[in-house]
This record gives structure tokens, sequence and C-alpha cells, in this order.
């Protein structure tokens, strides 16, 4: 079904967001059936993780000025590192206290805070932890084992002998719940689960670089085989992404064996469930059914950017590495929040020449041969940046530097593109990742849609990441689909919105 672009088609127009589409939907939560933000297994006792989680001693954005680790030495992660991978990308930082009572808050932004995505380890022997299938329980920070034994020659064959797999030693399988968010943000689900991802994996990527191991997000998968092995139904919970972690080209596993059916009970997630049709139906639609369709798959892209008006191009200034802020990145994720209100000081040109650097400087995947090159374009309504003329911007990583649109104040337009929240309005800048789509779809079928989304949505946890990294607060808003396009039209003409960050100088009770 894959090559059947007018399921993806569908399924965007379906989701977005209009005047006429929010008064229309007359859903309200029912507080009552609220699902479990965590997956537990009834029966299968845990693994507990390391805490001494050791320091990578670099600082967080010289670890996000890394494209990728070099791939010529052997990189083997034991119980500590992976503990930290796990830790810094999908695990608890802090507790906050509410009228609710008690909230966990975790590693990376999610919408709603709903956490709807799980991680699962697939690994040959490393050290401190034998080879098999684990699940990574955020609530415990302990590992459970679902299956004993070496099972990434599993990987290999469903990934079509993806290079990377075969020579990692672990890697990361990443699943959504789907009902967990869907409770709240109902079909639209199916975008947010790679908006949650793409927030995870942009943590784990900079953290296996300031740890020195290669990491590489792979999304060309047989789907079923993924979902078989992790024991997970496909409809519910689904495979969504795979990360590849570390290079021991001496580990290379061998040929898959038989993987038995798992039936491993689990807590329910709420009294009852929602269907949403729309849901399985997108993600049906943009599966792999075979590992010579994903051969076919990952060719590698080639697509046009947009040219470049030079009289109205102003370069980025980054701040040089020498003045740059030296924190971790451990201390730069601990300290990420989302923020509830922004002041109306401006942020420096230079501090958002230097987020927007890292952001967009590439990500290392199985679908883009050149990993500099990006599917997402970034806008920006430059609301107060001192240095910088307010306006529209679209941003061209080449040269490196922005292109005015228009100029012109417009934070009463960015208020409204937010779905007419103040957030928008009062941030110092907005950035829209947008993607034209026709392209994506023709070129990568259905899967095409999976891959825009996660790719801006890596973009944005990295900017996310920067941000905070700089001083700075940020926070992931939603957004009117077509009102967006419209408003950077006629450059952005064709365009879809996959994500909005929202930056600026945090109020001073902001909340997280």
């Amino acid at each position: 079904m894959n090559p059947n672009i007018q399921a993806a088609w569908e399924y965007h127009n379906l989701t977005k967001h209009s005047l006429s589409s929010l008064r229309l939907n007359q859903h309200s939560l029912d507080w009552s059936n609220q699902p479990r933000p965590y997956k537990e297994y009834t029966n299968l006792g845990p693994l507990p993780l390391p805490k001494d989680l050791p320091a990578t001693n670099i600082s967080a954005l010289s670890a996000m000025s890394i494209l990728e680790v070099d791939r010529t030495a052997e990189a083997i992660p034991d119980l500590r590192t992976l503990a930290s991978l796990l830790h810094f990308s999908a695990g608890i930082t802090k507790w906050l206290q509410s009228a609710g009572g008690r909230m966990a808050f975790r590693a990376a932004a999610c919408t709603g805070a709903l956490y709807h995505i799980e991680l699962y380890v697939v690994c040959g022997d490393v050290p401190g932890l034998p080879a098999g299938v684990y699940h990574f329980g955020v609530h415990d920070g302990a590992l459970r084992r679902l299956r004993s034994g070496d099972f990434r020659g599993t990987l290999v064959e469903a990934t079509a002998e993806e290079n990377s797999v075969l020579d990692a030693p672990v890697s990361v399988i990443c699943t959504s719940t789907f009902w967990r968010n869907s409770w709240k943000y109902q079909s639209r689900t199916y975008r947010h689960s790679y908006w949650d991802n793409g927030t995870i994996l942009a943590n784990m990527l900079t953290v296996a670089t300031a740890h020195h191991l290669p990491a590489r997000v792979v999304m060309g998968f047989v789907d079923d085989q993924l979902n078989h092995l992790l024991g997970v139904d496909g409809q519910r919970e689904a495979v969504i992404s795979l990360v590849t972690l570390g290079h021991a080209p001496s580990m290379h596993p061998g040929s898959p064996g038989p993987v038995e059916t798992l039936n491993l009970e689990t807590t329910p997630l709420s009294k009852g469930e929602i269907d949403y049709p729309s849901i399985r139906a997108i993600h049906s639609a943009s599966s792999l059914s075979k590992p010579d369709e994903v051969s076919k798959w990952r060719l590698g892209a080639s697509l046009d950017s947009a040219g470049v008006s030079m009289e109205n191009l102003v370069p980025l200034r980054p701040i040089g590495p020498d003045e740059q802020p030296k924190d971790d990145i451990e201390t730069i994720i601990k300290r990420r929040g989302s923020s509830r209100g922004f002041r109306h000081d401006p942020v420096s040109f230079e501090s958002l020449s230097t987020a927007v650097d890292m952001a967009t400087l590439g990500i290392p995947t199985d679908f883009l041969h050149d990993s500099s090159y990006a599917l997402n374009d970034l806008y920006l309504i430059a609301n107060s940046v001192e240095g910088l003329e307010g306006g529209a911007y679209v941003f061209h990583p080449p040269e490196p530097g922005l292109e005015l649109l228009k100029p012109g104040s417009f934070r009463e337009e960015a208020g409204h593109l937010d779905l007419g929240q103040d957030l928008a309005g009062d941030a110092s800048v907005n950035v829209y990742f947008m993607t034209d789509l026709n392209p994506i779809l023709e070129r990568f079928g259905n899967r095409g849609y999976r891959i825009a989304q996660i790719e801006a949505s890596i973009m944005a946890g990295k900017l996310y990441l920067g941000a905070y990294a700089l001083g700075l607060g940020a926070t992931g808003l939603t957004f009117f689909d077509d009102d967006v396009t419209t408003f950077f039209a006629p450059h952005a003409q064709d365009k879809s919105v996959m994500f909005l960050l929202a930056v600026g100088i945090p109020s001073k009770h902001q909340g997280v």
C-alpha cells in the first residue's frame, strides 16, 4: 500500500486544524479514563540500571556541532553508558508538584505530557548486559528482559541489511502507544507520534555523540517483523523508528533464527479505549512488508531546494566556540522545560544564529545519503531579535543565512497561527518546519509522511536543546495548517507545516 500516496494526503488533510474544525469538534477530556503514562509488565522482574551515570565532559553545544561520530574505531556502550542514553532520552529528570499531585517530568518534550513513546533495547553481549531484547521501564528506571539471546540478526533482516544495523552492538527501537495520546488529541496523534519521538531522538543523538558513540536513525524496516520481535500488536502499539548505537564489526550477528510469539501481560492503560481508524489506516498504508521493499525504498533522495534572493539574505552570526556556554548535555536536559510564558524582551541574533546552526547541521539517517541535506525548510517570524529586522524569513542552510520574505511586526499574526494562543505572539521568534510533501511522497510513498514528520521534530528537538543551552526558553506549539502556508506565501506555496517551536525569554514564573 505504500506507493498509494492518496492515503497520506487523506490523513494529512483530515487532521489539519482550522477555525471551522475547532468549532465543530465537540471532544472533551474524560479524566476518569485518562491512560496511564507508563507501560508496565505484570509478570517480568526488573533489571535495575546503574544510577551512577558516566559524565560526558563535553559541552552540549560542542556535542551538537558534531554531525556524526567517526565510524572507523570500535565503540561498544557498556551498561552505564546505555543507562545514560535511556535516561537522558526518555527518563524522569524531575518531579513537579501541581494541584493534581506529583507529576513526572521527562527528559524530552511531549505533546500534552502524555508520554506515549516506549523504548526497547536489542543488543548482543555488551559489558554489563547479556544479549537480549529489553523494555525500558521509565517508571522505575529498569530494564525488563522480553527475550534472551542475540536477536540482532532479525533487525538486520528487517532493515534489508542496513549497514549501521549490521555493525551496531546495540539498537533502540521506539514505539508509539496511540491511545495514550489520542485520549486528548484524537486522530492528530499520528503526527504527534513522530513529533514526540523526534524530540527523544534529538536527545539520544546528542548524548550518543557526547559519549563518542556513532548513532543513526533508521526508518526503513519491515514493520510486522519488528512489532513481532517486541511482542506488540502494530495496531494499538507500533514500532515507528529504530536507532543504532555504537560500531562493532567484530560483533556482527548471525543469521536470524526463529522468533516465537510473546504473550506478556501488561497493566491496562485505562478502563476503556477509543479507536481512531484514521491512525491505523495511515500507519498500515505507510508500512513496508518485505526486505526487498525496504531495499527499493531506501535508494536516497534528490530533491531541489528553493532559490535564494541574495540581496535579502542576512548571514547567520553564530557565537564562536570559545564564547559558547560550557554546560554539558546532561545539565541542559535537566534544565529543559516547556515555557508557559515569554517576556517581550529580545533574544540576540547571535544566540538565534547559534541555535539554528546547531539544529540544521544534519541528521544521520538511512533515508538520505547526504546527511547535510534536509527535507524540511525553516520559516521564521522574528518578533523581537536584537540585530535582526522584524519580519518573516526563510532559512537557507548552504550560505547559511536568513532570506527576508516580508518586513514588519507580526506578533498578532503569530498568535493567530498558534490557534489564537498568546505564546507564539509573545515569543521572540517562531520557527516553522515546513516541507513540500509532493516530491517526498512521490519518492518515498506514504512512508515519506513519517520521515518528513520525524526529521522536522528531530531538528526542532535540537533547536529546543540549543535554546536552553543558550539560556533561553522554548516550547512546541500546534498551528492552523493552511493559515501558516498562506502567511509565508508565495515562497511557501504548496508546503505543509510539520512542527512549530517558539523561542524567547521565559517569564519568571513560567512553570514547565
